[in-house]
Formats: structure tokens, sequence, C-alpha cells
């Protein structure tokens, strides 16, 4: 992976760590998830007249994505309903890359053994901070059901996207058509769930902070998507969760959590699996 690709898939890593950042400060996550995808839809509506459009050989692919993030947000609220934070987003995020990775194989992409083995590291180092000393409690055995469910989804929709954008033609065409159509999804099944009268009367309030929460978050999943088009995968998906390391140490920057020897092994081990990656 070039020093320059890899150099932006960090910064998308640190835009993604910066939009959770946003949604834990508030008071509502579900009901800021769904202001910042109707934000994202918004964006994407002024700006796909300036891209062309993408090949119809990604409809498909595009298409299936749109449901599978849809899920992703049922099931993401599902395990933070069930389970501490600290527990669930480590383990959503530090297995879903090795997930891609197994099935990216099994599909046909290859990967070095050095690649294989960053890859892994992350995985490790994602999830090594939030298991140590955390015992398998009763009361977060459901969450942990769906932290894993989710794992599976993240893992599929990075596939579906990944296939998707490099037959599309144009990673930006492809983001924004995503995030036109995926963010009405999104905010249909709260409608569902919370009511139309509360959702639309909320919708609006602090709309400031929606539309940066937007952007940060079409950049950041715009930016990963272009580079799947450049690299592999695997490796992409793998770098890209450096954002849970970015986002413990906003957590600690600017909400005061703890952030002790077994966040900074973790983060030790996610530096050098992505050190391996960019070197590869």
């Amino acid at each position: 992976m070039s020093a320059w690709v890899a150099g932006l898939v960090l910064l998308s890593a640190l835009m993604h760590a910066g939009w959770n950042l946003l949604v834990k400060k508030g008071d509502d996550a579900q009901l800021d998830t769904a202001k910042f995808a109707l934000g994202c839809s918004l964006i994407a509506a002024v700006c796909l007249p300036f891209v062309p459009a993408p090949d119809p050989q990604c409809y498909p692919w595009l298409m299936a994505t749109m449901f599978v993030h849809v899920a992703y947000f049922l099931t993401l609220a599902e395990a933070y309903k069930h389970a501490d934070l600290s527990l669930a987003y480590p383990l959503m995020r530090g297995i879903a890359p090795i997930l891609v990775a197994g099935i990216s194989f099994a599909m046909g992409e290859i990967l070095s053994s050095i690649q294989t083995m960053g890859i892994l590291i992350i995985g490790l180092g994602i999830m090594l901070p939030s298991w140590m000393g955390k015992p398998w409690q009763t009361r977060h055995q459901k969450g942990l059901i769906f932290s894993l469910l989710n794992a599976v989804i993240i893992a599929t929709y990075t596939l579906l996207d990944g296939y998707g954008v490099r037959l599309s033609g144009n990673a930006a065409s492809y983001t924004l058509w995503l995030f036109l159509f995926n963010s009405w999804g999104i905010l249909s099944v709260l409608i569902w769930r919370r009511g139309y009268a509360m959702v639309t009367t909320q919708l609006f309030n602090g709309w400031q902070r929606s539309f940066l929460g937007a952007f940060l978050s079409m950049a950041s999943y715009g930016i990963v998507l272009w580079a799947m088009t450049q690299a592999s995968i695997p490796s992409v998906a793998a770098l890209r969760e450096i954002s849970v390391v970015f986002a413990a140490l906003m957590g600690a920057w600017f909400l005061k959590e703890p952030f002790g020897l077994w966040r900074i092994a973790g983060a030790t081990l996610v530096g050098l699996g992505a050190a391996s990656i960019r070197w590869s």
C-alpha cells in the first residue's frame, strides 16, 4: 500500500472517530445517527449533479449494500442497548476486518503473509483493551450476540462496497448514491420505532452539528471506498479500524475516559499491524 493511500485511510479513521465522538457526546445516539444520515442525504443530493453516473455493473451491489447498512443500524442499536460500549464497539470493529480478510481470500483476493499478520494484529489490538478484565457477565450476553452479528454485517457491507465501487468506475459517484438512499432507510427505521411526530419535531435541532457529523461520516467512508480501488480490500478495511485507537484517545482527552495500560498495549499492537500493512 502506498504512503499516499495509507495516509488518506488514516485520515478517514480519524474522521470516523470524530463523528462517533459527536454521537457519544449527544443525548440520544439513535436520533443523532438519523440526523447525521439525513445530513448525508442532503449533501449527496447537492453533489450528485457534479459527478458522472456510476457504471450500471455496480447497481446490484449498490442495492444490496443499502439494505445491509440499514441492518447495521438496527443491530448496532441493539448491541449498545444490551452491552457496554467499551465491550461491544471493539468487538464489532476488531472481528470485522478478520472476517473480511478470510472471505476475500476465499473469493480470490491475494494477501501476502505480512498483510495477513498485520490484519490479525490489528484485530487483536482493537479487542484486547475491552476484553482484559471483562468477565462474560450474564447481562452482557445478549449484547455480545448482537455485537457478533454486527461484525458479520460490517464485513458484509465492506465486501459489497469494496467490489461495488470497483465496478462503478467512480468512487465519488458510488459514495454519493449510497448515502442518498441509505440515509432514508435509516431515518425510516427510526420513525417506525419512535413515531413520525417525535422524530420530525427533533430532526432539525442542532443542524450545524448534524451537518458536521454528516460531512465527517461521508468523507470518511468515501475515502475508504476510493482506497479499495487502489489497494486490497482487507488491508484497507483493517487499516481503517485504527479509528478505535483514535476514538479511545479522543475519549481520554475530551470525555476524561481512562486510558490505561491495556489500551496502550492495544494501541501499540494496532500501530504495529498498521505498519506491517503499509510496508507490505
